[in-house]
């Protein structure tokens, strides 16, 4: 007897063995799987005895993608920022933006985003940036009724730079050490571990916005609480720069200095290192969350990923924000990671798609400290599965079905997502929220937000 029963299609576990089994079947009790295997051995103890049967023959069968750098609050202003760096983008468009939110803009930019990263297979995330602004209790309670697994960062600074500018970070955004470090911990005792679901960070803004005290305060409260830390690290030169000029050190340097390194640490971008700084990553056991579509929209360079996983860091996959992908598909991100390491290294065989798959599964799971839970389709872990669809033009002949879905599969294409054994999405209708709802909220609100900010998107050509 189980809850669920996904019989047929190809099941691409990702487990120890990493087997892809033809013809699989899983099944699924109290949010967790107990049993996989070939259909034709399960049918005999589940196709009949299953509260809820699918049928996913013509489907491939995965493990939940597991997005490692999310800006939920970016959602909303998608498009918003476009042809500039990453310090102009920030200054003039990103930060007065959503310094311009209201509480409700920040839960309906949240929506949108977990809405959007349900339909392309994401199952888990780690936020990266929650102000104050945003309203960050809606925000929870938005996550908590979705039904997604989450890890939020909450932003802590106390003084309002970014690296080698000072005074740019817009007023609306800009926060005492105090309050973030309240809300962080009110965060934790409020919310942390519900549900096994929802986990609560500190996700401290770049050095320039915080001070070296600071940093240390983080990272022994991280350590006292248990939880994790993420942080932007060396996405631009002028991050080299800063830390080159103010500390005598580059940026991986830094962050061992101040003692932000260990396993509990996601570092985002990770782009501008030396082999040096990638050996002090693997030697403490530090993560990375690669960005790929980001960095090349801002022309910031990319993550030497391929050499980092040769060393031994772990790293996994991130869609990042809304101006600066512009989407939170996971499946695209996939395909822009392994493109991105073959042109930078000019060679297709520097890293497979079988790697790539792993970075969006169990390497984000590790990075998470949640390996031991989901990140593959095994007996015991929690279900969080998704089904994706390959009876589609530009997925037939099936030949291969990890080739297909690194460069050929779309975020379109997912089917039905189970998240910690309950059915989100089924035939890409979402079953906890009123989409249409959600996306006539944000149409509304986003116009209000860049009403109030000033700002107008950019359009080239006329619109009559």
């Amino acid at each position: 007897m189980a809850d669920i029963y996904i019989r047929g299609g190809f099941i691409i576990t990702v487990d120890s063995k990493r087997r892809i089994i033809r013809d699989g079947a899983v099944a699924i009790e109290d949010g967790k799987i107990i049993a996989v295997g070939k259909r034709e051995e399960l049918d005999k103890d589940f196709k009949e005895y299953s509260e809820k049967v699918i049928d996913a023959s013509r489907k491939i069968v995965m493990p939940g993608l597991i997005d490692l750098h999310v800006h939920m609050a970016q959602a909303m202003i998608r498009g918003m920022a476009q042809y500039v760096r990453l310090i102009p983008w920030l200054k003039d468009y990103v930060w007065p933006l959503q310094g311009n939110y209201t509480k409700e803009d920040g839960k309906t930019s949240a929506l949108l985003c977990m809405v959007e990263m349900i339909k392309s297979g994401t199952t888990t995330f780690l936020e990266v940036g929650l102000s104050g602004r945003y309203g960050v209790e809606g925000i929870v309670e938005a996550l908590e009724k979705i039904g997604m697994r989450g890890v939020l960062g909450r932003h802590v600074m106390d003084t309002p730079g970014y690296a080698t500018e000072e005074n740019i970070i817009h007023p609306g955004l800009v926060e005492t050490k105090e309050e973030g470090m309240k809300e962080v911990l009110h965060m934790y005792q409020r919310w942390h571990g519900k549900h096994g679901r929802i986990f609560v960070w500190f996700a401290p803004r770049t050095p320039g916005a915080v001070s070296v005290e600071t940093y240390r305060e983080i990272v022994a409260k991280a350590k006292e609480l248990g939880i994790g830390i993420t942080m932007h690290l060396a996405e631009v030169r002028e991050d080299v720069e800063y830390f080159k000029k103010n500390f005598g050190m580059r940026p991986v340097e830094f962050v061992k200095w101040i003692g932000m390194v260990g396993s509990n640490v996601v570092l985002a971008h990770v782009v501008w290192v030396n082999d040096e700084e990638i050996g002090i990553l693997a030697k403490t056991g530090t993560h990375v969350a690669h960005n790929p579509s980001c960095n090349m929209k801002l022309g910031s360079g990319l993550t030497p990923v391929a050499k980092m996983l040769r060393a031994g860091v772990n790293v996994g996959l991130g869609c990042d924000g809304g101006p600066s992908n512009d989407n939170y598909d996971m499946i695209e991100e996939m395909k822009i990671a392994a493109l991105g390491q073959s042109l930078i290294n000019m060679d297709p065989a520097v890293i497979t798609a079988e790697k790539i798959i792993e970075m969006a599964t169990v390497n984000g799971a590790k990075a998470l400290g949640l390996e031991g839970e989901i990140g593959s389709i095994e007996v015991g872990k929690k279900a969080d599965i998704i089904l994706v669809d390959y009876w589609k033009p530009h997925l037939i002949p099936m030949f291969n079905p990890i080739t297909h879905l690194v460069y050929a599969a779309q975020g379109q294409d997912v089917d039905t997502v189970i998240i910690d054994g309950k059915v989100v999405m089924e035939h890409r209708k979402i079953l906890t929220v009123d989409e249409e709802k959600i996306l006539e909220e944000a149409e509304k609100r986003g116009f209000n937000v860049i009403r109030r900010a000033g700002i107008k998107p950019k359009i080239n050509w006329p619109v009559i």
